[in-house]
């Protein structure tokens, strides 16, 4: 019998992002800016999803999300510093 590591490993997805990357993207095409926080998987359905610590709050929908935000991982870009 394997151990629970060597299960992991095998089965989930390797994490894309660190915690406190400084990161671009949309939010149900409202452009953000924020700093990463955790990356995990939510289910086998959904995939995995990175949290997001938003710089300013952002509206959608009639609800103000003014903290962070869950997206996909492939929806974010590395902020380039000029």
């Amino acid at each position: 019998m394997s151990s629970l590591a060597e299960y992991f490993a095998l089965h989930r997805p390797v994490a894309k992002w660190s915690i406190g990357e400084r990161v671009t993207g949309k939010f149900n095409g409202v452009p953000f800016v924020g700093t990463t926080g955790g990356e995990g998987m939510v289910n086998e359905l959904e995939g995995s999803v990175v949290t997001v610590f938003v710089d300013l709050p952002i509206k959608h929908n009639g609800t103000w999300h003014t903290t962070f935000i869950k997206v996909k991982p492939g929806a974010l870009r590395k902020l380039s510093v000029l």
